[in-house]
Protein backbone atom coordinates (compact mmCIF):
# COMPACT_ATOMS: atom_id res chain seq x y z
CA UNK A 1 0.00 0.00 0.00
CA UNK A 2 2.09 2.91 -1.26
CA UNK A 3 1.23 6.30 0.19
CA UNK A 4 -0.79 8.34 -2.30
CA UNK A 5 -2.61 11.66 -2.24
CA UNK A 6 -5.93 12.63 -3.79
CA UNK A 7 -8.54 10.10 -4.79
CA UNK A 8 -6.03 7.25 -4.79
CA UNK A 9 -5.07 7.96 -1.21
CA UNK A 10 -8.70 8.23 -0.15
CA UNK A 11 -9.49 4.90 -1.78
CA UNK A 12 -6.55 3.25 -0.04
CA UNK A 13 -7.61 4.74 3.28
CA UNK A 14 -11.10 3.29 2.74
CA UNK A 15 -9.57 -0.11 1.95
CA UNK A 16 -7.51 0.11 5.13
CA UNK A 17 -10.64 0.97 7.11
CA UNK A 18 -12.28 -2.19 5.81
CA UNK A 19 -9.19 -4.16 6.81
CA UNK A 20 -9.40 -2.71 10.34
CA UNK A 21 -13.04 -3.79 10.54
CA UNK A 22 -12.26 -7.33 9.42
CA UNK A 23 -9.39 -7.60 11.88
CA UNK A 24 -11.53 -6.28 14.72
CA UNK A 25 -14.31 -8.75 13.99
CA UNK A 26 -11.85 -11.64 13.73
CA UNK A 27 -9.61 -10.95 16.75
CA UNK A 28 -11.60 -8.55 18.92
CA UNK A 29 -10.33 -5.23 20.17
CA UNK A 30 -8.23 -6.42 23.10
CA UNK A 31 -6.24 -8.89 21.05
CA UNK A 32 -5.84 -6.68 18.02
CA UNK A 33 -2.32 -5.98 16.71
CA UNK A 34 -1.07 -3.73 13.95
CA UNK A 35 0.18 -6.88 12.25
CA UNK A 36 -3.37 -8.23 12.06
CA UNK A 37 -4.54 -5.15 10.18
CA UNK A 38 -1.54 -5.34 7.85
CA UNK A 39 -2.30 -8.97 7.06
CA UNK A 40 -5.93 -8.16 6.30
CA UNK A 41 -4.83 -5.30 4.04
CA UNK A 42 -2.08 -7.32 2.37
CA UNK A 43 0.64 -4.82 3.27
CA UNK A 44 3.42 -4.40 5.81
CA UNK A 45 2.86 -2.95 9.30
CA UNK A 46 5.03 0.01 8.27
CA UNK A 47 2.64 0.77 5.41
CA UNK A 48 -0.30 0.73 7.82
CA UNK A 49 1.47 3.18 10.12
CA UNK A 50 1.50 5.76 7.34
CA UNK A 51 -2.24 6.16 8.02
CA UNK A 52 -1.99 6.26 11.82
CA UNK A 53 -1.18 4.19 14.87
CA UNK A 54 -3.34 1.31 16.10
CA UNK A 55 -5.45 3.39 18.49
CA UNK A 56 -6.06 6.07 15.87
CA UNK A 57 -7.10 3.56 13.23
CA UNK A 58 -9.49 1.80 15.58
CA UNK A 59 -10.96 5.11 16.74
CA UNK A 60 -11.57 6.19 13.14
CA UNK A 61 -13.23 2.85 12.39
CA UNK A 62 -15.52 3.27 15.39
CA UNK A 63 -16.45 6.78 14.22
CA UNK A 64 -17.32 5.44 10.78
CA UNK A 65 -19.40 2.61 12.26
CA UNK A 66 -21.35 5.08 14.42
CA UNK A 67 -22.06 7.32 11.45
CA UNK A 68 -23.19 4.42 9.27
CA UNK A 69 -25.41 2.94 11.99
CA UNK A 70 -27.00 6.32 12.73
CA UNK A 71 -27.54 7.30 9.12
CA UNK A 72 -29.16 3.98 8.27
CA UNK A 73 -31.61 4.29 11.15
CA UNK A 74 -32.42 7.93 10.45
CA UNK A 75 -32.97 7.19 6.77
CA UNK A 76 -35.26 4.27 7.63
CA UNK A 77 -37.47 6.48 9.82
CA UNK A 78 -37.40 9.40 7.38
CA UNK A 79 -39.08 7.34 4.68
CA UNK A 80 -42.41 7.75 6.47
CA UNK A 81 -44.64 10.65 7.47
CA UNK A 82 -46.80 8.75 9.96
CA UNK A 83 -45.17 8.43 13.38
CA UNK A 84 -46.48 4.88 13.75
CA UNK A 85 -44.58 3.80 10.66
CA UNK A 86 -41.55 5.74 11.79
CA UNK A 87 -41.57 3.97 15.14
CA UNK A 88 -41.84 0.56 13.54
CA UNK A 89 -38.98 1.34 11.15
CA UNK A 90 -36.85 2.71 13.98
CA UNK A 91 -37.30 -0.43 16.06
CA UNK A 92 -36.75 -2.73 13.09
CA UNK A 93 -33.60 -0.94 11.94
CA UNK A 94 -32.03 -0.77 15.38
CA UNK A 95 -31.94 -4.48 16.21
CA UNK A 96 -29.02 -6.67 15.13
CA UNK A 97 -29.78 -9.31 12.52
CA UNK A 98 -27.97 -12.00 14.53
CA UNK A 99 -24.57 -12.95 15.96
CA UNK A 100 -22.85 -12.19 12.65
CA UNK A 101 -24.23 -8.66 12.28
CA UNK A 102 -20.92 -6.94 11.46
CA UNK A 103 -21.93 -3.32 12.04
CA UNK A 104 -23.47 -3.93 15.45
CA UNK A 105 -20.57 -6.16 16.47
CA UNK A 106 -18.13 -3.38 15.62
CA UNK A 107 -19.96 -0.99 17.93
CA UNK A 108 -20.00 -3.46 20.80
CA UNK A 109 -16.39 -4.57 20.32
CA UNK A 110 -15.34 -1.00 21.03
CA UNK A 111 -17.73 -0.30 23.89
CA UNK A 112 -15.56 -1.58 26.81
CA UNK A 113 -12.89 0.98 25.94
CA UNK A 114 -15.39 3.72 26.82
CA UNK A 115 -14.96 2.84 30.49
CA UNK A 116 -11.38 4.10 30.56
CA UNK A 117 -10.89 6.24 27.46
CA UNK A 118 -12.48 9.70 27.45
CA UNK A 119 -12.29 10.02 23.68
CA UNK A 120 -14.07 6.70 23.21
CA UNK A 121 -16.64 7.63 25.85
CA UNK A 122 -17.39 10.87 24.00
CA UNK A 123 -18.09 8.94 20.80
CA UNK A 124 -20.33 6.51 22.63
CA UNK A 125 -22.25 9.34 24.27
CA UNK A 126 -22.73 10.98 20.87
CA UNK A 127 -24.10 7.72 19.47
CA UNK A 128 -26.51 7.34 22.39
CA UNK A 129 -27.73 10.92 22.12
CA UNK A 130 -28.27 10.57 18.40
CA UNK A 131 -30.40 7.46 18.87
CA UNK A 132 -32.38 9.09 21.68
CA UNK A 133 -33.05 12.09 19.43
CA UNK A 134 -34.53 9.85 16.73
CA UNK A 135 -36.91 8.15 19.14
CA UNK A 136 -37.83 11.40 20.92
CA UNK A 137 -38.69 13.10 17.64
CA UNK A 138 -40.92 10.20 16.65
CA UNK A 139 -42.69 10.19 20.01
CA UNK A 140 -43.34 13.95 19.89
CA UNK A 141 -44.65 13.63 16.34
CA UNK A 142 -46.87 10.70 17.24
CA UNK A 143 -48.38 12.65 20.10
CA UNK A 144 -49.02 15.63 17.81
CA UNK A 145 -50.63 13.37 15.20
CA UNK A 146 -52.91 11.89 17.87
CA UNK A 147 -51.49 8.36 17.56
CA UNK A 148 -49.54 8.18 20.83
CA UNK A 149 -50.54 8.85 24.42
CA UNK A 150 -47.38 9.55 26.41
CA UNK A 151 -47.47 9.28 30.19
CA UNK A 152 -43.83 10.35 30.60
CA UNK A 153 -41.61 12.95 28.90
CA UNK A 154 -40.64 11.93 25.35
CA UNK A 155 -36.91 12.08 26.05
CA UNK A 156 -37.25 9.74 29.03
CA UNK A 157 -39.21 7.23 26.98
CA UNK A 158 -36.72 7.56 24.12
CA UNK A 159 -33.80 6.93 26.46
CA UNK A 160 -35.57 3.82 27.73
CA UNK A 161 -35.98 2.52 24.18
CA UNK A 162 -32.26 2.97 23.55
CA UNK A 163 -31.26 1.39 26.86
CA UNK A 164 -33.44 -1.64 26.14
CA UNK A 165 -31.95 -1.96 22.68
CA UNK A 166 -28.42 -1.85 24.02
CA UNK A 167 -29.14 -4.55 26.57
CA UNK A 168 -30.90 -6.79 24.10
CA UNK A 169 -28.25 -6.32 21.41
CA UNK A 170 -25.77 -8.26 23.52
CA UNK A 171 -28.29 -11.08 23.81
CA UNK A 172 -28.68 -11.21 20.04
CA UNK A 173 -24.93 -11.02 19.37
CA UNK A 174 -24.34 -13.80 21.89
CA UNK A 175 -27.02 -15.94 20.24
CA UNK A 176 -29.21 -16.06 23.36
CA UNK A 177 -32.15 -14.22 21.80
CA UNK A 178 -33.39 -13.91 18.26
CA UNK A 179 -33.96 -10.66 16.44
CA UNK A 180 -37.69 -11.44 16.33
CA UNK A 181 -37.82 -11.88 20.10
CA UNK A 182 -36.14 -8.53 20.68
CA UNK A 183 -38.40 -6.71 18.22
CA UNK A 184 -41.37 -8.24 20.03
CA UNK A 185 -40.02 -7.06 23.40
CA UNK A 186 -39.48 -3.53 22.10
CA UNK A 187 -42.97 -3.59 20.63
CA UNK A 188 -44.35 -4.49 24.04
CA UNK A 189 -42.57 -1.50 25.55
CA UNK A 190 -43.85 0.72 22.75
CA UNK A 191 -47.38 -0.39 23.60
CA UNK A 192 -46.89 0.41 27.28
CA UNK A 193 -45.16 3.73 26.60
CA UNK A 194 -47.40 5.10 23.85
CA UNK A 195 -50.66 3.15 23.91
CA UNK A 196 -49.91 2.07 20.34
CA UNK A 197 -49.05 -1.52 19.43
CA UNK A 198 -46.65 -1.75 16.44
CA UNK A 199 -47.73 -5.36 15.90
CA UNK A 200 -51.20 -4.19 14.85
CA UNK A 201 -49.94 -2.12 11.91
CA UNK A 202 -49.30 -3.96 8.67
Amino acid sequence: MAAKKGKGGEARRAELGEAVQRALLTRGLEGLRLRDIAEEAGVTPAAVLYYGDLDGLVHATYQQAIERYSQEREAAADRFADARDKLGACIDNGVAGGPEDALTRLLFEYWPRCLRDARAAALDSALTERQIAVYAGILVLGQAQGHFTLNDPPRLLAANFVAMEDGYQMEVLAGRRTRAEVISALGAYARAATGYDPATRS
